[in-house]
């Protein structure tokens, strides 16, 4: 493990300088995160945390969830659909139990990511939130439904956005990231609203809608039968709403969505990105942090140029 650990520090350290970004209020090392409830403290065993330059929690919520039953996950022939349903702890565990082992472990920053079903639940959870230390920002996940709204997903809706996020943007300085959802007819408009509410930063984007059936005997792979889909399948589609959306926003964003590999990366610092979150590649491969991030370097040295030269320059 010490070789392997090796083996990628050098490029890391040698490019550093090179590597660094922004999201928002937060400094970054290097522009690679994690994808929300893809990856925890044990897949840092495998590399040098130094790759990563924030780490973000799974979504959790005001209360805890149970999540969907099983079977909730299936492989497909180019990605992942999932059905998880949130599943977490809730807030009051996640601040004593989770929470402590955070900031014991991680040496970047720290990104909560939080979810709720009505405008007062996602301000109950920031409030608490802003009350513990170690968190250097949040992301807002807006893809789950609004119970005052007939259930309708809080990400659809500029005018919902603008109302949550305007809301939350009040009640903190810490860095404010709105995950929007790419199950919209104009992902700019919803862009937009979030950044004129006081949004710091942008993540997207969440899964598209996917489902799989038995072609044998017409069962649904996925019990609730239709779920999220992730994974080198959607990388177009997450590529296309990453350069609508930097289109449409001054403000950082850091994007995701069939990311794999440092030419992949690529693609979305040229489209826009800020910084990119590794999600269903780390289930394929438990190395694909590192790989990227030595790519990258190598890439950036060979031409002495900083990362901050490509962003949002595509012809």
């Amino acid at each position: 493990m010490g070789t392997v650990l090796n083996e990628y520090r050098k490029p890391h350290c040698a490019a550093s300088n090179l590597l660094e970004t922004a999201l928002g209020r937060i400094k970054l090392k290097t522009p690679l995160t994690v994808a929300s409830g893809t990856f925890d403290l044990e897949n840092l065993e495998f590399y040098d945390p130094a790759c990563l330059g924030a780490f973000v929690t799974k979504t959790i919520t005001r209360h805890p969830k149970q999540g969907n039953p099983p079977p909730r996950l299936y492989e497909t022939e180019a990605g992942l659909i999932n059905s998880i349903g949130l599943q977490n702890p809730g807030l009051d565990s996640f601040v004593a139990e989770r929470l402590p082992l955070y900031r014991a472990k991680l040496r970047m920053p720290l990104v909560v990511s939080f979810s709720g079903s009505t405008l007062e639940e996602f301000s109950e959870i920031l409030a608490v939130l802003e009350g513990c230390e170690g968190i250097a920002g949040y992301e807002v996940n807006v893809s789950c439904p609004n119970v005052e709204n007939e259930g309708i997903a809080f990400g659809v809706d500029p005018d919902t956005v603008y109302k949550l996020t305007n809301r939350l943007a009040r009640a903190t300085s810490r860095e404010l990231c709105v995950k929007l959802s790419p199950n919209v007819s104009d992902i700019g408009a919803v862009a937009q609203a979030a950044e004129s509410a006081g949004a710091t930063s942008l993540a997207l984007i969440n899964t598209l809608w996917g489902m799989a059936i038995d072609p044998m005997t017409g069962k649904c792979r996925i019990q609730k039968g239709i779920g999220g889909y992730s994974g080198i399948g959607i990388k177009p589609v997450a590529l296309a709403l990453t350069y609508k959306a930097a289109q449409a926003v001054s403000i950082p964003i850091v994007a995701m969505g069939g990311i794999y590999d440092w030419k992949d990366a690529m693609e979305f610092f040229w489209a826009g990105a800020s910084a990119i979150a590794l999600g269903t590649a780390h289930f394929v491969n438990p190395l694909a942090a590192p790989e990227l991030i030595m790519g990258l370097a190598e890439y950036l040295l060979q031409r002495d140029m900083p990362l901050s030269a490509i962003i949002g320059k595509c012809k």
